[in-house]
């Protein structure tokens, strides 16, 4: 319960600060920048690795949490709740800024820019990378501290930064259908469900071509990140 607890409070924060930033700079013209969104998201992941880190693995992302899983990092059985607290954790954050922010249309959706399979694709690449980076320095929870939280934040940062302004950079199913429920703008959600969870999964036979058996073995959940 307590793996659970911190999933749904990590995906709180994450949904929060980062769909807050995007909203936040919608209703006041513009004052937090496409820069200080990216660095929002970087920021708040990194934050929240420390913080449940050592409890959860912190994985806040449900293609993260099917990638430990293929990767054989955690049992099956953990899955499906982990995934359910965190969409809980995410419909929550979505539902607290919709209440503080009743104007605004979306609630910080992910939208493509331009069309849906460039998005798609964009989506895929992204999460492959991330995955791949988290894969290779979740050694244990130990670890999470230095170095797992200042990459996995980093690389959040980077690909917001130069791939937000055409897919939204979601790379998390979470993050993009708590805002769409919540807004009840359901247009091309199916790229960001579907996409980061391709991506993840890719990431596992990468990692697993160039550090061969230390991207695929069995360990505890809690030691994911």
């Amino acid at each position: 319960m307590k793996r659970l607890t911190a999933e749904f409070l990590g995906t709180f924060g994450l949904v929060f600060a980062g769909t807050g930033a995007i909203v936040i700079n919608n209703v006041t013209g513009g004052t937090v920048t496409h820069v200080g969104i990216a660095l929002t998201f970087g920021l708040v992941v990194l934050a929240m690795i420390y913080t449940f880190g050592d409890i959860s693995g912190a994985h806040i992302n449900p293609a993260v949490t099917i990638g430990f899983w293929v990767a054989r990092r955690m049992p099956f059985r953990d899955v499906p709740p982990y995934i359910a607290s965190q969409l809980l954790g995410a419909i929550a954050a979505s539902g607290s800024l919709r209440l503080l922010f009743p104007q605004s249309k979306l609630l910080g959706a992910t939208l493509p820019s331009g069309s849906e399979m460039q998005s798609f694709a964009l989506e895929v690449i992204l999460t492959f990378i991330l995955m791949l980076t988290i894969l290779s320095v979740s050694t244990g929870a130990k670890e999470k501290g230095i170095t797992a939280g200042i990459a996995i934040g980093a690389v959040i940062g980077l690909e917001a930064l130069f791939a937000g302004p055409i897919s939204g950079a979601s790379m998390n199913p979470a993050r993009s259908l708590a805002p769409a429920l919540a807004a009840g703008h359901f247009d091309h959600l199916w790229v960001y469900l579907l996409a980061p969870i391709i991506g993840a999964c890719a990431a596992i036979p990468a990692c697993c071509c160039v550090r061969e058996s230390e991207c695929c073995r069995a360990t505890k959940p809690e030691q994911s990140l």
